[in-house]
């Protein structure tokens, strides 16, 4: 609904403007723009809009909640650090940082975000500095925390270590080594004042990674040169790592040596190698009474470490309840700031100024939003349409089922404004959007059909695609992160057409898994053949082929009530008639979709009012296509209609005529299929090259006629600077006579016309057609291949796999267990060979159809989509 009452603004230029009402004339632009989506893009419109400065952050975040607008950058001179709300913007990036090390803590604890619950708007400004606070605080905790669990595990880790150390055994064996009785090469007497009578056993103990154990000893062994005893062993028990939290084995040594030199060696050594070096009494009671008191306080630190990590899980269990909607309101709050950042300040400083694309049947929708939003600030924003000679954005509303047909188009390129549109949209001012402008969600499915046209193929391709649809609100279908999956889940519908349609197709060509069904009675009566031909059992024993001749009486009954008759399927000639009649069928479809095609092209002249463009280009393209390839789509269906089974072997062929059509000639053997057919053939050979000029020349010199026409009007010497005033511009009058529209700077210049870009732009379209006729109608011919080869290789996979299975035994206990596997074999390679790669050809081949040989007729793909400023966005 339009709003009730007329809204205020103080503004840069004006003080008090006032919106006035829409007038009639503009209530019926936009309704002739929303019918006018059925065909083709809406019409799009550049606003102006004036938001207080007290309320424009509030504006813009509405916006951003409904998507109604894509904004314009007003400072796209002004460079990024000095734009206004700089400062804000600069603050949630800040915080976002913040928001990714809480997200990280959280990762790293093993817990997951849960989503936000609810819808959440953009926080006010003033809200900015408490969530700052908050987030500062929970991450100082987070840091403390962590740092304190950090030191307490690396404190438990070495007390463990040191425990080992203790516990291992290594004195025992040291003891027994160093004992005080004499060996064989020691004096019983001592000399007094020897130089060794001070030196006494030392001890150096502690505990190093496994892999550097080997390493270390051997440098040990090397530096010291034997003066030492060492001892190497595995703790019994995995110890935590302190880092990593992983469980991990160590290597405990005890070193003894002689001499404070060969101490300094080891412990340089061992500081090298990073290990842990513990004290180590000599007597075994110290060592006993140290090894109790270690393990009394890793006990004691294990309850502060407990007691730690769960204040730890409670600081997580906060951030995970708070961070989520903080992401999303931070992330709106960026978004505002950031689009804030492309208006402009008035004069006062008492408003902002923006200019956006928005659709016109949304500019109710957005005046009302602008109004509640900035009704608390005391002023209301206002919201105008400028004009604007730059090229509008393209819109075209799609919903869940239109999305992946429209993305078909748009992956060529995103249509022209207001071009017609050959994709699906929708009804945009509907409740329910209605599918509108079905060009490419029939043709496409059905153009893969008849390459893909098999009922059990089909089938599974449709069942496949239902389950998806009715499974498409399950979270589970959703959030789906695998590639594969979500490529195929976004074009179930499209899946779900393509299978319907070669379901369709599989009917006709009768075709289920390569095998025909007799749903009907057949055509055929083999019964009538042998009762009046003669047919002796020495004429069957000599011919192991026989022919049904139509001719006959009885013989052929009637055509089969639909699709081909399944008699086919037995006959030796099944692929030379099935050839025939898939070619012809693919020509007849090309010609007609390009055709098709063409006609598109008028509703584009009609529109933009380049009417001689139909005279010029769409007739002559007309007259080109149907003289020459549309001539031949009628040789097809007149033979058809006139050749019956009497005349048959004597029919002349079609191909011979389309060649000497060309040629100027005829051939002695191949008879005329109706009279005057050499005059009507160079009739239509010479009105079709006749074509060729006026398709290059024709819109080049009408161009050129009208710009000199337009310059000898601006050149006459009764129009002074007053009437160049008071009279408006063709191009403005031509927008409308809104009174809020202000004249752009650029209108009242005069637009160049460079002959030779218009010449060289023009031949390239005549040689592109011209040629492209033959090569297009040559390309529609993939449907006769495809359709050939897809139905051969089921053929070879039914023979090579399912036939040879059921032909391995006749008792039921023999065919139970081969035709498992056998079956099992041919169902992956009917999925995997015939469904998926046949599938994917079939649609790919479909795809380059309409882009080069359907689209290009009418589409030039030159456009650029209107990306709205919504928050559905950022949500991703």
């Amino acid at each position: 609904p339009r709003p009730s009452g007329k809204v205020s603004c103080v503004g840069a230029a004006a003080g008090s403007e006032e919106l006035r009402e829409p007038s009639g004339a503009e209530l019926r632009t936009a309704d002739t723009g929303a019918m006018g989506s059925m065909f083709r893009s809406e019409e799009v419109v550049l606003v102006q809009l004036f938001l207080p400065t007290a309320a424009a952050y509030t504006c813009v975040s509405q916006l951003g909640e409904l998507g109604l607008v894509e904004f314009r950058d007003l400072n796209a001179s002004v460079s990024a650090f000095q734009r206004r709300f700089v400062v804000d913007v600069r603050r949630c990036e800040e915080l976002e940082k913040t928001f990714t090390f809480l997200q990280e803590e959280v990762r790293r604890a093993g817990l997951a975000l849960p989503p936000p619950e609810g819808v959440l708007l953009a926080p006010p400004p003033r809200d900015l500095l408490r969530i700052q606070e908050e987030t500062d605080r929970l991450a100082q905790e987070l840091r403390d925390v962590r740092g304190n669990q950090q030191a307490l595990r690396a404190q438990l880790h070495q007390l463990q270590l040191h425990s080992a150390v203790l516990g291992q055994g290594h004195g025992s064996q040291l003891a027994a080594t160093h004992t005080d009785r004499p060996l064989e090469r020691t004096p019983l007497l001592q000399s007094p004042g020897g130089l060794h009578q001070d030196l006494r056993v030392n001890f150096v103990a502690g505990a190093v990674e496994p892999h550097k154990a080997a390493a270390l000893e051997r440098l040990l062994w090397r530096a010291c040169r034997g003066f030492l005893i060492a001892s190497f062993r595995e703790t019994e028990q995995q110890l935590e790592d302190p880092v990593t939290g992983e469980p991990a084995t160590w290597m405990t040594f005890l070193i003894s040596y002689w001499g404070e030199q060969i101490g300094q060696k080891i412990r340089k050594i061992t500081d090298c190698f990073h290990c842990y070096v513990f004290p180590f009494a000599e007597q075994e009671e110290a060592r006993h009474g140290a090894l109790q008191q270690l393990q009394q306080q890793s006990h004691e630190l294990q309850e502060v470490l407990g007691e730690t990590e769960r204040f730890l899980s409670q600081v997580l269990g906060r951030v995970q309840r708070l961070l989520p909607p903080w992401q999303v309101q931070i992330r709106k709050m960026k978004a505002v700031y950031l689009a804030l950042n492309q208006c402009s300040v008035s004069t006062t400083h008492k408003c902002l100024i923006a200019e956006a694309w928005c659709a016109t049947q949304d500019l109710p929708t957005l005046q009302q939003a602008l109004q509640d939003s900035s009704s608390e600030a005391g002023v209301s924003a206002v919201v105008h349409r400028i004009p604007c000679r730059d090229m509008p954005p393209t819109l075209i509303r799609t919903n869940r089922f239109t999305a992946s047909f429209q993305g078909i188009v748009d992956a060529y390129g995103v249509g022209r404004y207001q071009e017609v549109n050959p994709g699906m949209g929708v009804l945009a001012d509907r409740v329910d959007p209605l599918p509108t402008a079905p060009y490419t969600i029939i043709t496409f499915p059905f153009l893969f059909a008849v390459m893909f046209g098999d009922v059990g193929h089909g089938l599974l391709m449709f069942l496949f695609a239902l389950a998806m649809v009715l499974a498409e609100n399950r979270p589970a279908v959703k959030t789906a992160q695998n590639e594969i999956w979500q490529t195929f889940f976004g074009g179930r519908y499209l899946l779900l057409l393509m299978g319907l349609f070669s379901v369709y197709t599989g009917f006709i060509y009768n075709e289920c898994f390569s095998r025909a069904t007799a749903i009907f009675p057949s055509g055929w009566s083999v019964a009538a053949m042998a009762n009046q031909s003669g047919w002796s059992d020495a004429f069957l024993a000599q011919h192991p082929l026989l022919a049904l001749d139509p001719n006959v009486t009885g013989v052929f009954l009637g055509p089969y009530p639909f699709g081909i008759d399944p008699i086919w399927s037995l006959a030796v000639n099944h692929l030379s008639f099935l050839n025939s009649f898939k070619m012809k069928m693919s020509v007849i479809l090309g010609v007609t979709h390009m055709t098709f095609g063409v006609v598109l092209g008028v509703f584009n002249h009609l529109h933009f009012g380049q009417w001689h463009r139909l005279l010029l280009e769409t007739l002559p393209e007309l007259v080109f296509l149907l003289g020459l390839f549309g001539y031949l789509v009628f040789l097809i269906a007149y033979k058809w209609l006139r050749i019956m089974a009497a005349g048959a072997a004597s029919a002349p062929s079609i191909l011979i005529h389309f060649i000497n059509m060309f040629l100027f000639s005829r051939s002695p053997t191949n008879q005329p299929l109706f009279p005057g057919q050499e005059v009507v053939q160079s009739t239509l050979v010479v009105l079709a090259l006749a074509m060729v000029p006026v398709l290059l020349l024709g819109t080049p010199l009408f161009l050129r006629w009208q710009h000199r026409r337009h310059s000898r009007r601006r050149r006459q010497p009764n129009e002074d600077k007053t009437g160049l005033l008071d009279v408006p511009d063709a191009s403005m009058a031509s927008q409308g006579s809104d009174e809020e529209k202000a004249e752009s700077p650029g209108d009242q210049e005069e637009v160049e016309l460079v002959l030779s870009e218009v010449f060289m732009h023009q031949a390239i379209h005549t040689i592109e057609f011209c040629l492209g006729c033959i090569s297009n109608t040559a390309s529609y011919l993939r449907l006769w291949a495809l359709s050939l080869a897809h139905a051969q290789l089921s053929e070879v996979l039914w023979a090579m796999v399912m036939r040879m299975g059921l032909s391995m035994g006749r008792e039921m206990g023999v065919v139970a267990v081969v035709l498992v596997p056998i079956f099992a074999a041919f169902a992956v390679m009917t999925v995997a060979i015939l469904l998926v790669m046949e599938g994917l050809s079939a649609f790919l081949h479909a795809l380059r159809l309409h882009w080069v040989e359907f689209q290009n007729k009418f589409y030039s793909g030159t456009g650029y989509k209107l990306s709205p400023f919504a928050f559905a966005v950022e949500d991703e």
